[in-house]
């Protein structure tokens, strides 16, 4: 089993509908955090975990986070 997406794919949070409710970060804080402001920010990284961010995303009350396969490695969403 594959455990990371290819580098060129990042998970992305879509800030207009998030809720800001943290489950993102409680599930998986290696890939997200939440800043002082409250929102979402994905953490840059080389390669993303799989399984985490897809637990991210299937428990996101909001449904606001996606794999962004077009996004370039290292750019923040």
């Amino acid at each position: 089993m594959n455990n990371a997406n290819p580098p060129e794919a990042e998970p992305e949070v879509e800030l207009a509908d998030c809720i800001e409710c943290g489950v993102c970060a409680d599930l998986c804080p290696d890939v997200f955090e939440m800043t002082d402001a409250g929102y979402v920010r994905v953490i840059s990284l080389p390669f993303y975990p799989k399984e985490c961010v897809d637990e991210a995303i299937k428990h996101c009350p909001a449904d606001c986070i996606r794999w962004n396969p077009q996004a370039p490695a290292g750019e923040e969403s």
